[in-house]
């Protein structure tokens, strides 16, 4: 017999995590289904920042800017291991935006929304500041801000993990091939993809929401009975990662001559970050990649600003995702607005569709899914998420969320606790798993208690728990989007981590 669930969510991106979570946590029956990876496409893909959106001033998107600028301290606070405070340096380039308009902007983004853990911006001396350093000489002054860092891709899996452990059901590698309304409830066949095949699974939900990103549209045109989806513009977004271009914790906002910004951000310690282009794409959402025209784009204009130059020969490693925003008509693909809509199909059972969004705003757009559904389906109306820390971002006292300054002490306590992991290794597991690293350590007292080191810094302690834990399957999984290490291994590492996942039970065998 079909098992029944009151919300069947479909698309294991920011969005539909976040979903998960707030309704698993106002007593909802919630079934999660993603095609693939949890965050395999766009919310992997990002510039990996929480921030208001400075350049969205510019297109007159205060509501956007303002909500945004918001929750920038509500997710620092939950989650204060993966998101963390990042100043940003602006050079002056007087032949782009006139130094008033700069300054204007930036006190705007100041006092749009309540500030408590960020600093305020403030002008900039590069005869004096260290950010000067790595600059071309003809830039002498500039603007310093705050916004902040993320994880994306883990940022994804402690929602699918907190909404887990409130009761949700969650299923990666896992397809919705149909749904048809009938009466109050929804009817869905499931494709679970397996080692040994394709194994279907129906189930019944009184409510569904369409999270499927760049695939928003095509899924709704798929229902039957259902009302027009909204139409897309599937936006290319990519990035290169060189090595490390200055030797200082700022990061940098570049203004260019095409009125684009871009980023050159610290990553991984040993790498600079460069990106991200806007490019309108037709192809397949699955298969994104960046194009030579990009890589030279990028670098070229990374280098009107650095002393080092670099070039296609300096890219270690890139990543494309594709952005399925609203069409709004814009000509400009930058100009395109980051604002979602949620839109609601109750005509019988309800289905909601997320229509664009960014990563910073995602829990709002979950609060604001669930007071849609909420009333429908018979859950709490109150809101929760606001002040409930993240898997692992309980780094707090007395039942009080906290801020930017308390990792520092939570790192050290943890290494206290383990005086025989290498500091490198004791802050990736802080930064990554905050508490929960605990779960990776279990009774260990000594490196070789943490098992085979599968690949750089990977032992099979922290395999292990991706896999049991966080929904690993593969290599690509474990590397790229759950440790980070993908850039620090070589195709050896990556081959003995398949064999090694090769010899585990398939976790999919569970239907967990």
């Amino acid at each position: 017999m079909a098992l029944e669930y009151d919300l069947l969510v479909v698309g294991g991106g920011i969005n539909g995590a976040g979903i998960a979570r707030d309704a698993a946590g106002r007593g909802l029956r919630v079934l999660l289904c993603e095609q693939h990876d949890l965050a395999q496409h766009t919310s992997s893909a990002s510039t990996k920042l929480i921030h208001g959106g400075l350049r969205y001033l510019e297109y007159y998107e205060f509501k956007l800017v303002r909500k945004a600028l918001q929750e920038r301290e509500v997710l620092l606070r939950s989650a204060p291991h993966i998101i963390w405070p990042l100043r940003f340096v602006m050079p002056h380039d007087a032949n782009q935006r006139p130094a008033w308009m700069i300054r204007a902007g930036l006190f705007l983004y100041d006092y749009l929304a309540r500030r408590e853990i960020l600093p305020a911006s403030e002008g900039a001396n590069f005869s004096r500041h260290v950010a000067g350093q790595p600059l071309k000489g003809d830039y002498h002054r500039g603007f310093v801000y705050s916004d902040g860092w993320v994880d994306d891709a883990r940022l994804v899996v402690l929602n699918a993990m907190d909404a887990q452990q409130r009761g949700a059901r969650i299923l990666t590698r896992t397809r919705c091939a149909s749904v048809r309304r009938d009466g109050d409830l929804w009817h869905a066949v499931l494709e679970h993809q397996q080692a040994g095949g394709v194994q279907l699974e129906e189930v019944r939900a009184r409510a569904i929401v369409n999270a499927a990103g760049p695939w928003a549209a095509r899924f709704a045109q798929s229902v039957p009975q259902a009302k027009p989806g909204r139409s897309l513009r599937l936006i290319k977004g990519s990035h290169i990662v060189v090595k490390r271009l200055f030797d200082h914790p700022y990061a940098y906002i570049f203004q260019n001559p095409d009125k684009r910004i871009i980023f050159a951000i610290p990553y991984q310690d040993e790498f600079t970050l460069i990106g991200t282009t806007d490019l309108e794409y037709h192809g397949d959402a699955g298969k994104v990649e960046i194009d030579q025209g990009e890589i030279d784009y990028l670098c070229e204009m990374a280098n009107r600003y650095f002393k080092r130059q670099i070039s296609r020969d300096d890219v270690v490693w890139t990543y494309s995702g594709v952005r399925p925003l609203l069409d709004d008509s814009a000509e400009n693909a930058s100009a395109i607005t980051r604002d979602y809509l949620l839109e609601c199909d109750d005509a019988g059972a309800p289905m909601l569709n997320v229509w664009g969004g960014k990563i910073t705003t995602y829990r709002k757009l979950a609060e604001e899914a669930l007071a849609m559904l909420a009333p429908s389906l018979g859950a709490s109306t109150r809101s929760w998420t606001a002040t409930a820390p993240l898997p692992g971002g309980d780094l707090q006292e007395a039942g009080k969320l906290v801020g930017r300054y308390d990792f520092d002490a939570f790192l050290r306590a943890f290494q206290a606790r383990h005086p025989w992991l290498p500091d490198t290794l004791a802050r990736r597991y802080a930064r990554s798993y905050g508490t929960r690293a605990e779960h990776i350590i279990g009774q260990a007292d000594r490196m070789a208690a943490l098992g085979e080191e599968l690949a750089p810094g990977l032992h099979e302690a922290e395999a292990r728990y991706l896999v049991q834990a966080e929904w690993a399957r593969s290599a690509d999984d474990i590397l790229w989007r759950r440790s980070k290490l993908g850039l620090h291994c070589q195709p050896q590492h990556r081959e003995r981590l398949e064999t090694w996942l090769a010899q585990l039970p398939d976790p999919g065998s569970t239907l967990r």
